[in-house]
Protein backbone atom coordinates (compact mmCIF):
# COMPACT_ATOMS: atom_id res chain seq x y z
CA UNK A 1 0.00 0.00 0.00
CA UNK A 2 1.47 3.27 -1.06
CA UNK A 3 1.79 6.13 1.38
CA UNK A 4 0.46 9.51 0.50
CA UNK A 5 3.35 11.95 0.22
CA UNK A 6 1.07 15.00 0.25
CA UNK A 7 1.07 18.01 2.44
CA UNK A 8 0.20 16.09 5.56
CA UNK A 9 3.60 14.28 5.65
CA UNK A 10 5.87 17.33 5.06
CA UNK A 11 8.07 18.41 7.87
CA UNK A 12 6.72 21.56 9.51
CA UNK A 13 8.47 24.67 8.19
CA UNK A 14 9.50 23.02 4.90
CA UNK A 15 8.31 25.04 1.87
CA UNK A 16 5.91 23.41 -0.52
CA UNK A 17 7.45 22.46 -3.89
CA UNK A 18 6.05 24.04 -7.00
CA UNK A 19 6.28 23.25 -10.68
CA UNK A 20 9.89 22.99 -11.80
CA UNK A 21 11.13 22.75 -8.21
CA UNK A 22 11.05 26.55 -7.75
CA UNK A 23 9.65 28.33 -4.73
CA UNK A 24 6.78 30.73 -5.26
CA UNK A 25 7.28 34.12 -3.50
CA UNK A 26 4.49 36.46 -2.73
CA UNK A 27 4.71 39.72 -4.72
CA UNK A 28 5.57 42.68 -2.51
CA UNK A 29 3.79 45.97 -2.77
CA UNK A 30 5.72 49.06 -3.93
CA UNK A 31 3.50 51.38 -1.95
CA UNK A 32 5.06 53.23 0.97
CA UNK A 33 3.12 52.77 4.18
CA UNK A 34 0.88 55.70 4.99
CA UNK A 35 2.53 56.28 8.37
CA UNK A 36 5.94 56.78 6.68
CA UNK A 37 4.47 59.30 4.21
CA UNK A 38 2.85 61.13 7.07
CA UNK A 39 6.13 61.31 9.00
CA UNK A 40 8.09 62.58 5.98
CA UNK A 41 5.44 65.17 5.23
CA UNK A 42 5.54 66.40 8.81
CA UNK A 43 9.35 66.70 8.68
CA UNK A 44 9.25 68.66 5.41
CA UNK A 45 6.60 70.97 6.81
CA UNK A 46 8.66 71.49 9.96
CA UNK A 47 11.78 72.25 7.89
CA UNK A 48 9.86 74.81 5.81
CA UNK A 49 8.50 76.44 8.95
CA UNK A 50 11.98 76.64 10.48
CA UNK A 51 13.36 78.03 7.22
CA UNK A 52 10.84 80.86 7.07
CA UNK A 53 11.12 81.49 10.81
CA UNK A 54 14.90 81.87 10.44
CA UNK A 55 14.37 84.31 7.55
CA UNK A 56 11.98 86.41 9.64
CA UNK A 57 14.37 86.55 12.61
CA UNK A 58 17.21 87.53 10.28
CA UNK A 59 15.05 90.22 8.65
CA UNK A 60 13.98 91.74 11.97
CA UNK A 61 17.57 91.84 13.21
CA UNK A 62 18.70 93.49 9.98
CA UNK A 63 16.02 96.17 10.26
CA UNK A 64 17.05 96.97 13.85
CA UNK A 65 20.70 97.20 12.83
CA UNK A 66 19.83 99.48 9.90
CA UNK A 67 17.81 101.75 12.18
CA UNK A 68 20.72 101.99 14.62
CA UNK A 69 23.22 102.81 11.87
CA UNK A 70 20.92 105.51 10.42
CA UNK A 71 20.62 107.13 13.86
CA UNK A 72 24.41 107.15 14.37
CA UNK A 73 24.96 108.61 10.91
CA UNK A 74 22.57 111.40 11.81
CA UNK A 75 24.56 112.01 15.03
CA UNK A 76 27.82 112.40 13.15
CA UNK A 77 31.35 111.20 12.52
CA UNK A 78 32.41 110.87 16.16
CA UNK A 79 29.47 108.61 17.00
CA UNK A 80 30.11 106.42 13.97
CA UNK A 81 33.72 106.05 15.09
CA UNK A 82 32.47 105.02 18.55
CA UNK A 83 30.25 102.40 16.89
CA UNK A 84 33.23 101.00 14.97
CA UNK A 85 35.26 100.76 18.18
CA UNK A 86 32.42 98.90 19.96
CA UNK A 87 32.11 96.48 17.03
CA UNK A 88 35.87 95.88 17.10
CA UNK A 89 35.77 95.11 20.82
CA UNK A 90 32.93 92.60 20.34
CA UNK A 91 34.76 90.99 17.43
CA UNK A 92 37.95 90.71 19.46
CA UNK A 93 36.03 89.16 22.36
CA UNK A 94 34.44 86.56 20.07
CA UNK A 95 37.76 85.65 18.47
CA UNK A 96 39.72 85.57 21.72
CA UNK A 97 37.19 83.09 23.12
CA UNK A 98 37.41 80.69 20.15
CA UNK A 99 40.64 78.98 21.20
CA UNK A 100 40.25 79.65 24.89
CA UNK A 101 40.61 76.70 27.27
CA UNK A 102 39.10 77.25 30.70
CA UNK A 103 41.37 74.74 32.45
CA UNK A 104 44.51 76.33 31.04
CA UNK A 105 43.32 79.86 31.85
CA UNK A 106 42.72 78.94 35.49
CA UNK A 107 46.38 77.97 35.77
CA UNK A 108 47.47 81.28 34.21
CA UNK A 109 45.92 84.14 36.23
CA UNK A 110 46.06 87.44 34.37
CA UNK A 111 47.08 85.85 31.09
CA UNK A 112 43.75 86.77 29.46
CA UNK A 113 44.45 90.46 30.16
CA UNK A 114 47.51 90.24 27.94
CA UNK A 115 45.30 89.84 24.85
CA UNK A 116 43.47 93.05 25.66
CA UNK A 117 46.76 94.84 26.40
CA UNK A 118 47.93 94.15 22.84
CA UNK A 119 44.48 95.03 21.47
CA UNK A 120 44.32 98.50 23.07
CA UNK A 121 47.97 99.18 22.21
CA UNK A 122 47.12 98.51 18.54
CA UNK A 123 44.08 100.77 18.89
CA UNK A 124 46.20 103.62 20.29
CA UNK A 125 48.75 103.26 17.49
CA UNK A 126 46.27 102.96 14.62
CA UNK A 127 43.86 105.69 15.61
CA UNK A 128 46.72 107.94 16.68
CA UNK A 129 48.04 107.78 13.12
CA UNK A 130 44.66 108.14 11.42
CA UNK A 131 43.17 110.90 13.58
CA UNK A 132 46.16 113.05 14.56
CA UNK A 133 45.12 115.83 12.16
CA UNK A 134 41.55 115.94 13.50
CA UNK A 135 42.83 115.94 17.08
CA UNK A 136 45.16 118.87 16.43
CA UNK A 137 42.43 120.92 14.76
CA UNK A 138 40.16 120.30 17.76
CA UNK A 139 42.54 121.70 20.41
CA UNK A 140 44.24 124.57 18.57
CA UNK A 141 42.27 127.15 20.58
CA UNK A 142 43.64 125.92 23.92
CA UNK A 143 47.37 126.58 24.37
CA UNK A 144 47.91 123.98 27.13
CA UNK A 145 46.01 121.23 25.35
CA UNK A 146 47.69 122.11 22.08
CA UNK A 147 51.11 121.75 23.66
CA UNK A 148 50.16 118.43 25.30
CA UNK A 149 48.65 117.00 22.13
CA UNK A 150 51.62 118.07 20.01
CA UNK A 151 53.91 116.21 22.42
CA UNK A 152 51.74 113.09 22.32
CA UNK A 153 51.62 113.10 18.52
CA UNK A 154 55.36 113.59 18.24
CA UNK A 155 56.15 110.64 20.55
CA UNK A 156 53.09 108.52 19.81
CA UNK A 157 55.03 105.85 17.92
CA UNK A 158 57.57 105.51 20.74
CA UNK A 159 54.80 105.27 23.37
CA UNK A 160 53.02 102.52 21.44
CA UNK A 161 56.25 100.61 20.88
CA UNK A 162 57.07 100.82 24.59
CA UNK A 163 53.59 99.48 25.44
CA UNK A 164 54.05 96.60 23.01
CA UNK A 165 57.47 95.72 24.45
CA UNK A 166 55.96 95.83 27.94
CA UNK A 167 53.36 93.27 26.79
CA UNK A 168 56.10 91.16 25.20
CA UNK A 169 58.09 91.11 28.46
CA UNK A 170 54.88 90.36 30.39
CA UNK A 171 54.28 87.37 28.12
CA UNK A 172 57.82 85.99 28.64
CA UNK A 173 57.61 86.40 32.42
CA UNK A 174 54.29 84.54 32.66
CA UNK A 175 55.45 81.48 30.69
CA UNK A 176 54.86 78.23 32.58
CA UNK A 177 56.54 74.93 31.85
CA UNK A 178 53.43 72.81 31.24
CA UNK A 179 51.60 75.53 29.30
CA UNK A 180 54.21 76.62 26.71
CA UNK A 181 52.27 75.32 23.72
CA UNK A 182 48.99 76.89 24.83
CA UNK A 183 50.60 80.25 25.67
CA UNK A 184 52.50 80.54 22.40
CA UNK A 185 49.42 79.53 20.39
CA UNK A 186 47.44 82.26 22.19
CA UNK A 187 50.23 84.79 21.50
CA UNK A 188 50.19 83.93 17.77
CA UNK A 189 46.37 83.91 17.72
CA UNK A 190 46.24 87.39 19.28
CA UNK A 191 48.58 88.83 16.66
CA UNK A 192 46.62 87.22 13.83
CA UNK A 193 43.44 88.84 15.18
CA UNK A 194 45.16 92.23 15.29
CA UNK A 195 46.43 91.85 11.73
CA UNK A 196 43.43 90.23 10.04
CA UNK A 197 40.63 91.93 11.97
CA UNK A 198 41.64 95.10 13.77
CA UNK A 199 44.08 96.49 11.19
CA UNK A 200 41.60 95.98 8.34
CA UNK A 201 38.55 97.31 10.15
CA UNK A 202 40.49 100.37 11.33
CA UNK A 203 40.62 101.64 7.75
CA UNK A 204 36.90 102.22 8.19
CA UNK A 205 37.63 105.12 10.55
CA UNK A 206 39.87 106.81 7.99
CA UNK A 207 37.03 106.50 5.48
CA UNK A 208 34.58 108.09 7.95
CA UNK A 209 36.59 111.29 8.35
CA UNK A 210 37.27 111.55 4.61
CA UNK A 211 33.50 111.86 4.32
CA UNK A 212 30.74 109.62 5.65
CA UNK A 213 30.00 108.74 2.03
CA UNK A 214 33.24 106.72 1.82
CA UNK A 215 32.21 104.72 4.88
CA UNK A 216 28.49 104.35 4.28
CA UNK A 217 28.52 103.68 0.55
CA UNK A 218 30.92 100.68 0.58
CA UNK A 219 29.22 99.29 3.69
CA UNK A 220 25.82 99.64 1.98
CA UNK A 221 27.07 97.77 -1.08
CA UNK A 222 28.14 94.83 1.08
CA UNK A 223 24.76 94.84 2.83
CA UNK A 224 22.91 94.99 -0.50
CA UNK A 225 25.02 92.18 -1.92
CA UNK A 226 24.49 90.05 1.19
CA UNK A 227 20.71 90.56 1.24
CA UNK A 228 20.36 90.01 -2.51
CA UNK A 229 22.47 86.83 -2.39
CA UNK A 230 20.35 85.55 0.49
CA UNK A 231 17.01 86.13 -1.25
CA UNK A 232 18.12 84.98 -4.71
CA UNK A 233 19.61 81.86 -3.15
CA UNK A 234 16.55 81.33 -0.94
CA UNK A 235 14.04 81.37 -3.81
CA UNK A 236 16.10 80.32 -6.87
CA UNK A 237 19.28 78.68 -5.56
CA UNK A 238 19.99 75.20 -6.94
CA UNK A 239 23.63 75.09 -8.06
CA UNK A 240 26.27 75.03 -5.26
CA UNK A 241 28.89 77.76 -5.58
CA UNK A 242 31.73 76.65 -3.32
CA UNK A 243 32.27 73.69 -1.00
CA UNK A 244 33.42 75.90 1.87
CA UNK A 245 29.92 77.34 2.13
CA UNK A 246 27.30 74.80 0.98
CA UNK A 247 24.39 77.26 1.25
CA UNK A 248 25.96 79.64 -1.30
CA UNK A 249 24.67 79.14 -4.84
CA UNK A 250 25.57 80.41 -8.31
CA UNK A 251 22.06 81.80 -8.69
CA UNK A 252 22.46 83.83 -5.50
CA UNK A 253 25.97 84.99 -6.48
CA UNK A 254 25.01 86.15 -10.00
CA UNK A 255 21.72 87.72 -8.90
CA UNK A 256 23.48 89.60 -6.09
CA UNK A 257 26.24 90.83 -8.43
CA UNK A 258 23.81 92.35 -10.91
CA UNK A 259 21.73 93.88 -8.11
CA UNK A 260 24.82 95.36 -6.44
CA UNK A 261 26.12 97.00 -9.63
CA UNK A 262 22.77 98.59 -10.45
CA UNK A 263 22.32 99.72 -6.86
CA UNK A 264 25.83 101.20 -6.77
CA UNK A 265 25.18 103.50 -9.71
CA UNK A 266 21.83 104.72 -8.35
CA UNK A 267 22.83 104.91 -4.67
CA UNK A 268 25.96 106.98 -5.37
CA UNK A 269 23.81 109.62 -7.07
CA UNK A 270 21.37 109.68 -4.16
CA UNK A 271 24.03 109.96 -1.44
CA UNK A 272 26.03 112.49 -3.42
CA UNK A 273 23.35 115.13 -2.91
CA UNK A 274 23.85 115.29 0.89
CA UNK A 275 26.71 117.48 2.16
CA UNK A 276 26.51 115.75 5.55
CA UNK A 277 27.73 112.62 3.77
CA UNK A 278 30.18 114.10 1.27
CA UNK A 279 32.02 116.74 3.34
CA UNK A 280 35.19 115.60 5.13
CA UNK A 281 35.44 116.19 8.88
CA UNK A 282 38.67 118.00 9.78
CA UNK A 283 38.23 117.92 13.56
CA UNK A 284 36.50 115.84 16.25
CA UNK A 285 33.48 118.10 16.69
CA UNK A 286 29.89 117.10 15.98
CA UNK A 287 28.57 120.30 14.38
CA UNK A 288 26.82 120.52 11.04
CA UNK A 289 29.00 120.55 7.92
CA UNK A 290 28.97 122.84 4.90
CA UNK A 291 31.50 122.56 2.09
CA UNK A 292 32.01 122.87 -1.63
CA UNK A 293 31.04 119.44 -2.98
CA UNK A 294 33.84 119.63 -5.53
CA UNK A 295 33.87 118.15 -9.03
CA UNK A 296 33.44 114.58 -7.74
CA UNK A 297 29.87 115.29 -6.60
CA UNK A 298 28.93 117.85 -9.27
CA UNK A 299 26.64 116.40 -11.98
CA UNK A 300 27.88 116.41 -15.58
CA UNK A 301 25.56 116.25 -18.58
CA UNK A 302 25.90 113.51 -21.19
CA UNK A 303 24.00 113.52 -24.51
CA UNK A 304 22.20 110.27 -25.23
CA UNK A 305 23.09 108.46 -28.50
CA UNK A 306 20.93 108.94 -31.60
CA UNK A 307 19.53 105.40 -31.61
CA UNK A 308 17.46 106.18 -28.49
CA UNK A 309 13.74 106.18 -29.53
CA UNK A 310 12.05 109.56 -30.05
CA UNK A 311 9.39 108.80 -27.45
CA UNK A 312 12.05 108.65 -24.73
CA UNK A 313 11.49 111.82 -22.62
CA UNK A 314 15.17 112.72 -22.04
CA UNK A 315 17.78 113.72 -24.59
CA UNK A 316 20.59 113.95 -22.01
CA UNK A 317 21.31 112.63 -18.54
CA UNK A 318 23.20 114.10 -15.57
CA UNK A 319 25.77 111.79 -13.98
CA UNK A 320 28.09 112.55 -11.08
CA UNK A 321 31.71 111.48 -11.64
CA UNK A 322 31.50 109.54 -8.36
CA UNK A 323 28.95 107.23 -10.00
CA UNK A 324 31.63 105.85 -12.33
CA UNK A 325 33.83 105.16 -9.31
CA UNK A 326 30.78 103.58 -7.66
CA UNK A 327 30.72 100.93 -10.39
CA UNK A 328 34.30 99.92 -9.52
CA UNK A 329 33.39 99.69 -5.85
CA UNK A 330 30.25 97.73 -6.73
CA UNK A 331 32.24 95.29 -8.84
CA UNK A 332 34.63 94.65 -5.97
CA UNK A 333 31.79 94.31 -3.46
CA UNK A 334 30.00 91.72 -5.59
CA UNK A 335 32.93 89.60 -6.82
CA UNK A 336 35.93 89.94 -4.46
CA UNK A 337 34.50 90.93 -1.06
CA UNK A 338 32.41 87.72 -0.72
CA UNK A 339 35.69 85.81 -0.48
CA UNK A 340 36.07 87.37 2.96
CA UNK A 341 32.94 85.42 3.87
CA UNK A 342 34.33 82.27 2.24
CA UNK A 343 37.51 82.67 4.28
CA UNK A 344 35.43 82.93 7.45
CA UNK A 345 33.41 79.86 6.43
CA UNK A 346 36.58 77.85 5.87
CA UNK A 347 37.93 79.00 9.22
CA UNK A 348 34.75 77.93 11.01
CA UNK A 349 34.84 74.55 9.30
CA UNK A 350 38.47 74.05 10.28
CA UNK A 351 37.64 74.56 13.95
CA UNK A 352 34.19 72.88 13.69
CA UNK A 353 31.82 75.56 14.89
CA UNK A 354 28.83 77.16 13.20
CA UNK A 355 29.11 80.86 14.12
CA UNK A 356 31.66 83.12 15.77
CA UNK A 357 29.09 84.12 18.37
CA UNK A 358 25.41 84.66 19.03
CA UNK A 359 25.28 88.42 19.63
CA UNK A 360 22.95 89.13 16.68
CA UNK A 361 19.84 86.92 16.39
CA UNK A 362 19.66 85.18 13.02
CA UNK A 363 23.13 86.34 12.00
CA UNK A 364 25.50 84.85 14.56
CA UNK A 365 28.21 87.07 16.01
CA UNK A 366 29.61 90.45 14.98
CA UNK A 367 32.47 88.73 13.19
CA UNK A 368 29.99 86.80 11.03
CA UNK A 369 28.56 90.12 9.79
CA UNK A 370 31.87 91.97 9.40
CA UNK A 371 33.94 89.43 7.43
CA UNK A 372 33.18 91.00 4.03
CA UNK A 373 32.99 94.53 5.46
CA UNK A 374 36.64 94.41 6.53
CA UNK A 375 37.84 93.45 3.05
CA UNK A 376 35.68 96.18 1.52
CA UNK A 377 36.86 98.86 3.99
CA UNK A 378 40.51 98.36 3.04
CA UNK A 379 39.73 98.46 -0.68
CA UNK A 380 37.58 101.60 -0.30
CA UNK A 381 40.41 103.37 1.56
CA UNK A 382 43.07 102.38 -0.98
CA UNK A 383 40.79 103.23 -3.92
CA UNK A 384 39.97 106.65 -2.45
CA UNK A 385 43.62 107.45 -1.78
CA UNK A 386 44.70 106.27 -5.25
CA UNK A 387 41.96 107.50 -7.60
CA UNK A 388 39.72 110.01 -5.83
CA UNK A 389 41.63 112.15 -3.34
CA UNK A 390 43.28 115.25 -4.77
CA UNK A 391 47.01 114.96 -4.15
CA UNK A 392 47.98 118.44 -3.03
CA UNK A 393 49.33 120.15 0.07
CA UNK A 394 46.84 121.56 2.54
CA UNK A 395 47.09 123.61 5.73
CA UNK A 396 46.14 120.52 7.74
CA UNK A 397 48.88 118.39 6.15
CA UNK A 398 51.58 121.01 6.76
CA UNK A 399 50.37 121.56 10.34
CA UNK A 400 50.52 117.84 11.04
CA UNK A 401 54.13 117.68 9.79
CA UNK A 402 55.06 120.66 11.93
CA UNK A 403 53.64 119.03 15.03
CA UNK A 404 55.36 115.71 14.35
CA UNK A 405 58.82 117.06 13.49
CA UNK A 406 59.32 120.37 15.35
CA UNK A 407 59.64 121.00 19.07
CA UNK A 408 57.39 123.55 20.75
CA UNK A 409 60.22 126.12 20.74
CA UNK A 410 60.83 125.53 17.02
CA UNK A 411 57.11 125.88 16.34
CA UNK A 412 57.11 129.21 18.21
CA UNK A 413 60.10 130.40 16.17
CA UNK A 414 58.35 129.39 12.95
CA UNK A 415 55.28 131.32 14.09
CA UNK A 416 57.35 134.49 14.64
CA UNK A 417 59.12 134.14 11.29
CA UNK A 418 55.80 133.71 9.47
CA UNK A 419 54.46 136.79 11.29
CA UNK A 420 57.42 138.89 10.11
CA UNK A 421 56.98 137.67 6.52
CA UNK A 422 53.29 138.54 6.56
CA UNK A 423 54.02 142.02 7.96
CA UNK A 424 56.55 142.66 5.19
CA UNK A 425 54.11 141.41 2.57
CA UNK A 426 51.49 143.91 3.73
Amino acid sequence: MQRDTGAGDRTPGTPSPTHGGRLRHRKRSNEVPSDVNTANGANLLLNDQNKYKSMLVRTYSSLWMMAGVVFLIYMGHLYIWAMVVVVQIFMAKELFNLLRKANEDRQLPGFRMLNWHFFFTAMLFTYGRFLSRQLVNTVTSDKLLYKLVSRLIKYQMFICYFLYIAGFVWFIITLKKKAYKYQFSQYAWTHMILLMVFAQSSFTVANIFDGIFWFLFPASLIAINDVAAYFFGFFFGKTPLIKLSPKKTWEGFIGASVTTLLSAFVLANFMGHFQWLTCPRKDLSTGWLHCDPGPMFTPESYDLPGWIPQWFPWREIAVMPVQWHALALGLFASIIAPFGGFFASGFKRAFKFKDFGDSIPGHGGFTDRMDCQMVMAVFAYIYYQSFVMVQDLSVETILEQILRNLTFEEQHELYEQLGKLLVRAN
